[in-house]
């Protein structure tokens, strides 16, 4: 891969961004080379866990303004490519079978925390400074800013940090439910996520998997007796190691 690194530590798959020069900011080939190598990840039986992460001294920039700066821009759209690599990856994350965990630290901006709000849970350093960008740019998001961002924090708070466009830190991004925690430093944060990622590896996947499918139907809205039901009619059947476990208690 060009700009993506590939690390395996048993169970856990690690894809980090590799444009450090640049801090990592987006380009549409790193988009779609991220679409597939999720995808490959996604059909291999031995990935139990995805972290996603950015090499040098940062997560991610967000989109490369350079490679905006030449592009036919209309109506605040960022360019054709952009988007549709963006869509694809978002869709990816949200539907591959392993729990992705985004790990953030140094910088994470606009394009960059849209993908991040697509994983499954985030952990960054209390210093990390995130963004919200679109409007100092004339743009318009894209990619799902408008509305996870308020999921994530609530609507008055998005509105805030997406009307003014100013920074916010890792330690506020915890504070306010944007990331689960924010640790001291890098080395903490990679402490901390290992272990998360090893306790998703030892958990059962097929559970994990029927998790992240369930949950998904709670940030459809629906009513909670529609929920429930939902929840109730739903069958796993690539869960298969139920008697196994229960056999290894006590």
């Amino acid at each position: 891969m060009d700009f993506l690194q590939l690390n395996r530590r048993g169970a856990v798959a690690s894809l980090a961004f590799n444009r450090p020069e640049a801090l990592n900011a987006f380009t549409p080939e790193l988009l779609y080379e991220l679409n597939e190598a999720l995808r490959s990840l996604d059909q291999d039986a031995g990935v139990a866990a995805i972290i996603l992460e950015g090499s040098g001294r940062a997560f991610s920039a967000g989109v490369d303004l350079k490679v905006l700066q030449g592009a036919k821009l209309a109506a605040g759209r960022v360019a054709g490519a952009f988007d549709k690599a963006a869509h694809d990856v978002a869709v990816r994350i949200r539907n591959v079978r392993a729990p992705v965990i985004a790990k953030i630290h140094g910088f994470c901006f606009t394009g960059a925390l849209e993908l991040a709000l697509h994983c499954d849970f985030i952990m960054t350093t209390a210093d990390t400074k995130f963004g919200d960008t679109h409007v100092k740019w004339g743009l318009r998001p894209s990619w799902g800013m408008s509305q996870n961002l308020a999921r994530a924090v609530g609507v008055r708070r998005a509105r805030e940090l997406s009307f003014t466009a100013r920074n916010f830190s890792g330690a506020e991004a915890a504070d306010w439910g944007l990331a689960n925690a924010a640790l001291p430093d890098k080395t903490a944060l990679d402490a901390a996520v290992d272990a998360q990622a090893d306790a998703i590896a030892q958990a059962s996947r097929g559970a994990v998997s029927a998790y992240k499918t369930l949950y998904r139907v709670h940030e459809e809205n629906r009513s909670l007796d529609d929920a429930l039901n939902a929840e109730l009619a739903a069958e796993f059947p690539e869960i298969t190691d139920t008697t196994e476990r229960l056999k290894a208690f006590g």
